[in-house]
């Protein structure tokens, strides 16, 4: 998106839990925002079935594109924001580079991945769920996105099984 040489990214603090409503409004005054968020699983012992969670990355702060000098007091006072990030009184400009580098992690679902990558043939652990801590090796991902194949090992019997992506880590 092209924009004016005057306007400069600017860390933006929120209130809790409102960084989807700072930006929202934010976006309507025609300002450019980026709001990263991460898609966790997390195991539900009450369905015995994964979750997906959605939260941001950076919780409280979300980044606005705009120009402090005609624009910080409509910034500052946007329902959700409470405050611009500053130091000195002046606002701190974030680097383009910056925000390049983040969406430049942001996959086609709007989501940052992060983490290490897992090849095939990767030892790995079950983080959560009825199979906790087991260790098994990668295979692969399965036909269902987010769902990975592992081969495990226990007291001399192996099978292959399908679990979330989110659920497990590699294990150095």
């Amino acid at each position: 998106m092209d924009r004016p040489l005057k306007n400069n990214w600017y860390a933006i603090y929120t209130k809790p839990r409102q960084e989807e409503r700072a930006t929202s409004n934010l976006r309507a005054w025609n300002l450019e925002t980026c709001s990263p968020k991460l898609r966790e699983s997390r195991y539900c012992p009450s369905t015995q079935r994964p979750i997906q969670i959605v939260k941001p990355l950076f919780p409280s702060y979300i980044f606005a594109c705009f120009d402090a000098s005609s624009l910080l007091h409509k910034v500052w006072f946007t329902r959700g924001v409470h405050s611009v990030v500053s130091f000195g009184g002046q606002p701190l400009v974030v680097s383009d580079e910056i925000i390049l580098l983040i969406r430049s992690q942001i996959d086609p679902e709007g989501f940052v991945t992060t983490g290490e990558q897992i090849a095939i043939g990767d030892k790995v652990r079950i983080k959560g769920g009825p199979l906790h801590d087991f260790v098994g090796v990668f295979e692969g991902n399965a036909n269902a996105a987010r769902r990975v194949k592992l081969l495990l090992s226990a007291v001399n019997y192996q099978c292959r099984i399908d679990v979330e992506r989110d659920l497990i880590e590699k294990v150095s």
